[in-house]
């Protein structure tokens, strides 16, 4: 029932934001399109929580545009065909652009290496020629109740955006945001700080946790977090980011 709950309320703000742009003007529905599209691609990586907004805004308001352009054309067969190949054209571009900001490939402009590459390069660490392949983050949204590789956990909101995780052997976390991941092996807890502001990580084998405001999970190797400071920061592991301290 609290699953259902839980369904109910995230669908019936978007139901609702289809029909106010359905309803409106196109020529005032495609301003409010397009807006989803920039703030999807401003708060990409840099405030989670509103680039998801955005991405959802978008997902749900091309449909209510796509009406109210057959609307204004008359409506007969000819506009409701042009509103579907306006479907199918909006719908893959709104996946082109996901695609590309999900995997995103940073451009290094050509030229000698900066004094701090040549340093990291120059570095006795590891053995020579090793490549750290990390494995993606698969961020979610937790609900009310959810299962976890923790076992049965819940997450209790405190109002705008943020809350505490509570686990079933008695572990909190608390000033989180709902959005939280596992390592490929289920040892380590990451979720956002509330506003993209950081990560908290919670190492269930030694029962640590770790608040690294400033940070952003890059991913995993093995069951080892990687973490950069922003967006173009260079990934390291876990133990040199706790050394350097927050920025």
């Amino acid at each position: 029932m609290a699953a259902f709950a839980h369904w109910f309320a995230r669908i019936l703000p978007a139901a609702a934001w289809t029909c106010v742009v359905a309803l409106l003007p196109w020529w005032l529905g495609l301003p409010l399109v397009l807006l989803a599209v920039a703030g999807a691609v401003l708060f990409d990586r840099r405030i989670a929580h509103y680039a998801e907004l955005c991405r959802r805004a978008l997902r749900w308001g091309l449909p209510g545009l796509l009406f109210a352009v057959q609307r204004a054309l008359g409506g007969d067969l000819i506009a409701w065909g042009a509103a579907l190949l306006g479907a199918l054209v909006g719908f893959s571009l709104v996946v082109l652009m996901e695609s590309l900001l999900d995997h995103r490939v940073r451009r290094v402009p050509s030229g000698p290496p900066s004094p701090e590459w040549s340093e990291l390069a120059m570095a006795p660490v590891g053995p020579p020629a090793q490549i750290i392949e990390l494995a993606r983050a698969h961020w979610r949204e937790a609900g009310e109740a959810f299962d976890s590789a923790a076992g049965q956990a819940r997450f209790e909101s405190t109002g705008n955006g943020r809350g505490r995780f509570v686990f079933e052997q008695g572990m909190v976390i608390d000033k989180a945001s709902p959005h939280y991941c596992f390592s490929p092996g289920g040892r380590w807890f990451a979720a956002n700080l509330p506003g993209g502001r950081g990560e908290v990580l919670w190492d269930r084998q030694s029962g640590r946790m770790h608040r690294m405001p400033g940070w952003q999970l890059s991913g995993w190797e093995g069951e080892r977090p990687w973490l950069a400071r922003g967006v173009d920061g260079v990934p390291m592991p876990l133990h040199e980011a706790l050394g350097l301290g927050p920025r």
